[in-house]
């Protein structure tokens, strides 16, 4: 199934816009924060070829998210650093996050459509759904934009983290993370409260 706009055409029928959608990147790495973009997109003028950014190329990611800022109505990136993971556990700090992109929206939403089960405490109704980002276009732009933003990030933090690979593996659990954790310990970007790092840090 391809994502559509069917969803955030029913509710604009309903006199419920503008609409946005959000969707977040990073729940399971090892190191990094949680990144969540909200999208609203303008009904005129939808970008072609949206859909899941996992099954999308890295290159073709990164065009679509040029084109989803030059084109959407509003666009915005909340993070959820690894201290505020570590402090409030990851479903938590993803859920503060999506609220804070909500908020952070230069037009101010009036219906959200979110990725997955949960719904934040946002400034606006909404709704969870469930594989978002196949079936929503404004979800699967808030995928792109999320997930371009994050792997950026985590370029950048491996400049100033050498030697974990981050620029590779983006934080993820591989081999070769778990290898590097395992002979450098965890920098200030790794979450302690996910085992991995939490057994290499417990006296």
């Amino acid at each position: 199934m391809s994502a559509h706009f069917e969803l955030e055409r029913a509710l604009i029928a309903q006199g419920l816009w503008p609409v946005a959608g959000v969707d977040e990147v990073g729940r399971g790495p090892l190191a990094g924060p949680v990144c969540v973009a909200a999208v609203i997109l303008d009904p005129d003028d939808l970008p072609s070829g949206l859909d899941d950014s996992k099954k999308l190329s890295a290159s073709r990611r990164e065009a679509l998210s040029v084109e989803i800022f030059a084109r959407a109505l509003a666009v915005s990136v909340a993070l959820a650093p690894a201290s505020e993971i570590d402090a409030v556990n990851i479903r938590q700090a993803t859920l503060n996050a999506m609220a804070r992109a909500a908020r952070a929206l230069a037009l101010a939403p009036q219906f959200l459509l979110v990725d997955g089960r949960d719904m934040p405490d946002a400034p606006c109704p909404g709704r969870a759904v469930i594989k978002g980002d196949a079936a929503s276009l404004s979800i699967a732009a808030a995928s792109i934009v999320a997930k371009v933003a994050r792997d950026r990030l985590m370029a950048r933090l491996d400049g100033l983290h050498p030697g974990y690979g981050f620029a590779v593996h983006a934080g993820y659990p591989t081999a070769a993370h778990r290898a590097a954790l395992q002979k450098l310990g965890p920098c200030r970007e790794h979450r302690r409260s996910y085992a991995p790092v939490r057994l290499l840090v417990s006296p």
